[in-house]
């Protein structure tokens, strides 16, 4: 029973970071020329918490640029550069929520950190299921340019709908077992290439009543915990190959992704704070209908 559960959240979390139809490749990070680990991991560390895709950006830089699909392992290695990056601007919420849990352990109640972190382990556990159960059904997936460009237009409406109409009265400590429930139920559809986890979890978080900068600090505390697991089985992966020139070139692009990830919350977190969400859904708009004429051969790309 214990090795089942365990077996599913591997397998939750390790689709939930490779997304559709992607399988490991730790081979293929090792020729990848400087330049193509340097783009791809800022490439990830500008877009991870903003609401645009990073899955989606890496798969669609290589593919625009006509470069060999970069594989999974330096995915995974610039996914755990954001996470260093995020674990240093939410320094003071991470320290609440282990004080408080680690009161909680020892019979001291649960406090507002400690019902933080369970509420983070309750949003993230929709995800890791319905990320095990494709990972066992669609291990193929769909992780086609029209995929990637329709969810890219939509979602960004989306996001754009609910940050119009959302009311701004509600904070982080204001949430409730119902509200993490449907902001973790969300996080499930940005298994869909180009939805964007963090836009899809703002958007709900938004629609809840929430402030902006409120939503996207909980998105980001709610990536914690996917990227950290997906990061460790990955790791381990890595550190079995043996393969030095792997482990350098991941350490690379953790670094890089770490450093752009960082100016990329300061960023955003500052602008979220007087304005709304409108650049990103731009943004996602004339990114979702250049990916669809692209994908209806309306355009062609340059040889």
């Amino acid at each position: 029973m214990q090795g089942g559960l365990c077996a599913a959240l591997a397998g939750g979390v390790k689709f939930l970071t490779d997304g559709f139809g992607r399988h490991l490749n730790i081979e293929s990070i090792r020729t990848l020329p400087f330049f193509h680990i340097a783009i791809l991991a800022l490439v990830q560390g500008i877009t991870e918490f903003l609401p645009i895709s990073s899955s989606a950006h890496l798969v669609l830089v290589p593919w625009l640029v006509g470069w060999a699909d970069q594989g999974v392992t330096l995915d995974v290695a610039v996914h755990v550069g954001t996470l260093g990056a995020v674990v240093l601007y939410l320094w003071r919420d991470i320290v609440r929520i282990l004080d408080g849990l680690w009161r909680m352990v020892k019979g001291k109640g649960i406090n507002d950190g400690a019902r933080l972190g369970l509420f983070l382990v309750l949003g993230t556990l929709p995800v890791i299921g319905v990320g095990y159960w494709m990972h066992k059904t669609m291990p193929d997936g769909i992780r086609s340019i029209e995929v990637i460009g329709w969810a890219t237009l939509i979602f960004g409406l989306v996001l754009w709908l609910t940050d119009y109409f959302g009311v701004t009265v509600r904070r982080i400590d204001h949430l409730k077992i119902s509200d993490i429930l449907i902001i973790g139920v969300s996080q499930c559809i940005a298994l869909i290439p180009g939805t964007s986890r963090s836009g899809i979890t703002m958007a709900a978080a938004r629609l809840l009543g929430m402030e902006r900068p409120d939503c996207a600090r909980f998105s980001m505390l709610l990536s914690i915990p996917a990227i950290l697991g997906a990061g460790f089985l990955k790791g381990l992966d890595l550190y079995k190959s043996g393969d030095t020139m792997q482990i350098n070139t991941a350490l690379i692009g953790i670094g890089l992704s770490f450093v752009s990830a960082l100016i990329a919350i300061a960023l955003m977190m500052a602008w979220l704070k007087r304005a709304s969400f409108t650049p990103f859904v731009i943004y996602r708009i004339v990114l979702g209908v250049a990916l669809l004429a692209v994908a209806y051969d309306y355009v062609g790309l340059p040889a």
